[in-house]
């Protein structure tokens, strides 16, 4: 195992942070997989170092095939905010940006850097297209924040991985994932092995967000070029590992359990390895995700459970003013699988208390909500 730290720039007088990649393995193929780029989403860390744990014994017995790159703490700006006990992760507090969105978009520079040198070879193709986007990202000009500086190092270890796992949680969820149309084929397996229960799929969610970063300037290039042979060489997703408080230490093995023997069908490890002990979930468009709020302020009921399948008329909450005597029943919309419901019961202006994810779209445009 080899570790690599990276300072950020822009740390504050006497202080210093360092975003940490531990490597394993040797060879031309590569995954990478990070964990808690939302600092308060923890499930994901505590797969990742069940994952560390399980890397290091596998390279040592000579079973990796490829490079697999771990990053357990992807956010370490994020850890530190903490507001009078309560955990500010989502959202940088110098700027109130999203950590998650606004990624260095890559396939326009490489279209340009590239233009006239892509062929008929696919892997040739491959190796100009990921040292293009590496060459990029080292001459961008100095970073002007720890948060992009933070962004930069992430995707440029990625940006030459063929799988991406961005490990995150919802607030109260089932396992759900995000990935491109073109690659649900391939992430069916892994949904199996994690019991994923839905899939959302999309082209282009809107915001930069990190998966997308990764996997979206393959899809570009492929029609920038129609006559080049440009593979969608970098599979990448966003697995939602269910809900914040799912720290588990057995879901936690297990869900790394799954994202191991997932990689040796991909062909990164060797070795015997248990088949998926569970059927494909449905992938789904993110379109038709269904955001659902509260009519009015007062404290949430929820009626049905994430994972569920839900049909639309369904009751899914009540909202309840006890000094009004008021209560609202929400009704799904919808007929879709609820992934995700809010984890705190005080209905608020604007903020989603459930998300149904169903077969036919409902939205356009920017899908992703902050």
């Amino acid at each position: 195992m080899e570790r690599i730290d990276h300072a950020l720039p822009w740390s504050h007088l006497g202080s210093e942070r360092h975003v940490s990649v531990f490597r394993f393995g040797s060879g031309e193929r590569k995954a990478y997989i990070q964990a808690s780029l939302h600092a308060d989403e923890l499930p994901g860390m505590r797969t990742a170092w069940a994952l560390k744990k399980r890397l290091a014994v596998l390279e040592a017995l000579g079973l990796l095939n490829g490079v697999i790159e771990l990053v357990p703490v992807a956010n370490p700006l994020g850890l530190g905010q903490l507001l009078q006990g309560n955990h500010q992760g989502r959202f940088e507090a110098g700027s109130g940006k999203n950590f998650n969105r606004d990624f260095v978009e890559l396939s326009a520079p490489v279209a340009a850097q590239l233009d006239g040198h892509l062929g008929d070879d696919p892997h040739a193709n491959i190796r100009l297209i990921r040292q293009a986007m590496s060459d990029h990202l080292a001459a961008l000009p100095p970073a002007s924040s720890q948060l992009q500086g933070m962004q930069r190092v992430l995707l440029s270890h990625a940006c030459t991985a063929d799988v991406v796992l961005d490990l995150h949680c919802d607030a109260e969820a089932a396992l759900h994932m995000y990935a491109l149309p073109q690659h649900w084929p391939q992430w069916r397996s892994l949904a199996a092995h994690l019991n994923v229960k839905v899939g959302l799929l999309a082209e282009d969610s809107g915001g930069s967000s990190f998966d997308e970063a990764c996997s979206l300037p393959w899809l570009r290039l492929s029609r920038l070029f129609p006559d080049a042979q440009i593979p969608l060489a970098c599979l990448a997703t966003t697995i939602e590992l269910g809900g914040q408080a799912d720290t588990g230490r057995a879901e936690s093995e297990a869900h790394a359990e799954g994202i191991l023997a997932f990689l040796a069908e991909q062909g990164l490890i060797s070795g015997e390895w248990p088949n998926a002990a569970h059927e494909p979930c449905e992938g789904l468009p993110f379109e038709g995700t269904e955001l659902l709020f509260a009519p009015h302020p007062g404290v949430v009921s929820f009626l049905r459970k994430p994972g569920e399948w839900i049909e639309a008329g369904d009751e899914l909450f009540e909202v309840i003013d006890p000094l009004a005597d008021r209560v609202s029943t929400v009704c799904a919309g919808t007929s879709g699988v609820l992934f995700a419901i809010e984890r705190l019961r005080y209905a608020q202006p604007g903020f989603w208390l459930a998300k149904v994810a169903g077969r036919e779209a409902l939205r356009h445009g920017r899908l992703l909500n902050d």
